[in-house]
């Protein structure tokens, strides 16, 4: 499937379909926060609320770059799609290959779970949900990805990337694809930085696009195997800073975990 790269302007007011439309058509789709809380069918205020889980995400002992400006969990559901059925899995760790994560590929990565509040929450699950219809309604066959057949593999990662020693990295591997089908960002909080900026380029071309999610509850929707992604530093703008995110991934064929031996 090609891809086309329009004006990046977030989509206002949005149902599932026409979000999957838009996907389909450029790999790619903004969400305003009002349209993100209409996708979901849950208030605005509801999904606010969730913020205050990223007041106490433990730091990111995995960073290779010896970096402590990443604090995270991580959970893992499956969702069918076709069943209406939308299930959390046994914690387990995170893994990707160095084939999409070239600094932190290759290896078992143990975060601590989703907090009860988070995972529980029907506002958090709801969205889950609702976006993983968006998907299936945008899903298509891909040489790289198993094909989709009604079920999701999801992982949920709240991020929080601060500037207390600097410069965060949001994506210290670079522009990048996560190996899966389809991505979800949702910036939950900006607070005190400067930077962020998010760009999304074509995987086999040389177009691109470039603009900041600067809107709590707003989001980015990709199709990873048609395109890569990535967000530049951010720089605190006073004495302290920090960039909050929400990123789901939804895969077909199963979880990413390491070859069998």
């Amino acid at each position: 499937m090609s891809v086309t790269f329009p004006h990046p302007d977030a989509l206002q007011r949005a149902d599932s379909q026409r979000a999957a439309s838009c996907l389909r058509e450029q790999g790619f789709v903004r969400l305003s926060a009002a349209a993100l809380a209409e996708i979901a069918g849950t208030p605005s205020e509801a999904l606010q609320a969730l913020g205050a889980s990223w007041r106490e995400l433990p730091a990111d002992e995995h960073l290779k770059d010896g970096g402590r400006y990443r604090r995270r969990r991580h959970g893992s559901l499956v969702q069918d799609t076709r069943a209406g059925r939308l299930e959390t899995v046994p914690h387990r760790p995170h893994w990707q290959p160095t084939t999409y994560n070239a600094l932190h590929g290759g290896m078992l990565r143990h975060f601590a779970p989703l907090d009860d509040a988070m995972a529980g929450s029907p506002a958090f699950l709801a969205l889950v949900a609702r976006l993983g219809e968006v998907f299936a309604a945008a899903a298509h066959d891909t040489p790289t990805e198993p094909a989709f057949d009604g079920r999701w593999f999801i992982e949920a990662h709240p991020f929080r990337i601060d500037t207390t020693g600097g410069v965060g990295r949001p994506t210290p591997e670079g522009a990048h694809r996560d190996g899966v089908n389809f991505v979800a960002v949702v910036l939950v909080d900006r607070q005190g930085v400067r930077g962020g900026e998010t760009r999304v380029f074509e995987a086999e071309g040389p177009h691109g696009v470039r603009f900041t999610l600067d809107d709590p509850w707003s989001a980015l929707l990709l199709d990873d195997p048609r395109v890569i992604h990535e967000s530049t530093p951010i720089q605190p703008d006073g004495e302290r800073g920090w960039r909050d995110t929400l990123v789901l991934t939804y895969r077909a064929g199963g979880f990413q975990d390491p070859p069998a031996v």
